[in-house]
């Protein structure tokens, strides 16, 4: 069998090794330029997608772009901290989860996936989907066209092959927060912020993040609600200009966000955040989506990457296991469905909490301690992080790291 997988991202060449190990042949359609793996922002991959990395045998790829993390702290715009909590269900190593640039990862299992001889291709735009009964074919952007018997689109949030499985298919909804990403080098602030933590702030006016990388920098964002800012309200601004702008917004709030904006850089700004509530289909004939062109949590999830490497793993899977394509991928959606919109509810509200409401800045301290005490506890979020895909129920071990 020879597969299709549309985006060369993180859910893309993961799948595409994942097919590989159970005797698919796949090929990663990428639409854009072979990437440095130095654009966009970090993220922090939990243990639950940490171990369907190591199912695949791609473990070891994080342990050279990423660093340690293990807890979240949050503390309100006064200073004050409203609560404390793993950020998961470790691993049997102990590990909890890992922080990196999310492009670096993407770029890392693109070359791990040429390494094992997946043909990657870039440059390789899908302009065009039609179904077969016993295949799909797909029309490039430079006009040339690649059959399969099965295409698997893993191409994000505004998914070509989503529409194509269901025309009618919800699209992503703004969240009401942009996002904001940057890095601050060798800053004496990072010996103020506990090894190992996310520091988060909600802040008066935005939501702030940072966590110490062990070379003495400061990885941080900045959530700002509001409406969707517009292509031409972004570029009306300078990344200065923006970076200021966030240095206004953090001004007031207790803690180091503004000063570690005032003299970081920005590596993303501008940036609309969405989710996908719902996708009523995931497949049709021998077509399917995975990853963010399936359910698209909110960033205040830390699961979007991590379900991505779950689909990867579970697919694969029910296309061994299963009599026929359309079983397996029926059975693909039911494997699936409940606990990624389950994920994706919890991130809905996750954001919501990050938007200021009318209340004072005490009066919402309190709430949210009462929250992280008894809500959002570490013992309420086990289901999410203490999740472990595997190949079972066929024999064969997981790849060996480093495989």
């Amino acid at each position: 069998m020879k597969a299709l997988v549309v985006g060369g991202g993180i859910a893309g060449p993961a799948t595409a090794l994942a097919l590989q190990h159970v005797g698919i042949e796949a090929v990663v359609l990428e639409a854009w330029p072979r990437s440095d793996g130095e654009a966009g922002s970090w993220f922090t991959l939990a243990a639950n997608g940490l171990h369907a990395l190591d199912v695949l045998g791609a473990r070891h790829l994080v342990s050279r772009i990423g660093f340690p993390s293990e807890r979240n702290v949050m503390i309100g715009a006064t200073g004050r901290t409203l609560g404390t909590m793993s950020l998961g269900v470790p691993l049997a190593d102990g590990t909890v989860a890992m922080t990196m640039k999310r492009s670096r990862l993407a770029a890392a299992l693109v070359d791990e996936a040429v390494r094992r001889g997946v043909d990657v291709r870039h440059d390789a735009r899908v302009v065009d989907v039609a179904s077969r009964p016993d295949g799909v074919t797909v029309t490039l952007q430079d006009g040339s066209t690649v059959e399969a018997d099965l295409l698997v689109g893993a191409d994000g949030v505004r998914s070509l092959v989503r529409r194509t499985i269901d025309p009618a298919a919800a699209a992503a909804r703004y969240v009401g927060l942009t996002n904001f990403g940057g890095f601050t080098t060798a800053t004496p602030l990072a010996a103020h912020l506990p090894a190992r933590q996310w520091h988060f702030v909600f802040g008066s006016r935005a939501f702030f993040g940072a966590h110490p990388t062990p070379e003495g920098d400061v990885v941080w964002f900045v959530n700002v609600p509001g409406r969707a800012i517009t292509p031409a309200e972004r570029a009306a601004r300078t990344p200065q200009q923006w970076r200021d702008h966030l240095v206004d917004l953090l001004v007031d709030d207790a803690g180091p966000a503004a000063d570690l904006v005032r003299s970081g850089r920005l590596e993303l700004w501008a940036d609309n955040t969405h989710d996908l509530p719902r996708v009523a289909r995931w497949h049709r004939d021998r077509m399917v989506v995975v990853g963010e062109a399936a359910h698209a949590p909110s960033p205040s999830s830390g699961q979007g990457a991590s379900l991505a490497l779950e689909d990867a793993v579970v697919l694969a899977t029910c296309l061994r296991d299963a009599a026929t394509v359309e079983e397996a991928l029926t059975a693909y959606d039911s494997a699936r469905r409940r606990r990624v919109e389950r994920i994706v509810a919890a991130g809905a509200r996750s954001s919501s909490s990050k938007i200021p409401g009318r209340a004072g800045r005490a009066v919402r301290d309190t709430m949210m301690r009462l929250v992280f005490r008894f809500v959002v506890t570490e013992r309420s979020s086990a289901w999410i992080t203490g999740h472990r895909v595997g190949w079972e129920p066929a024999e064969g071990p997981a790849l060996p790291s480093g495989a």
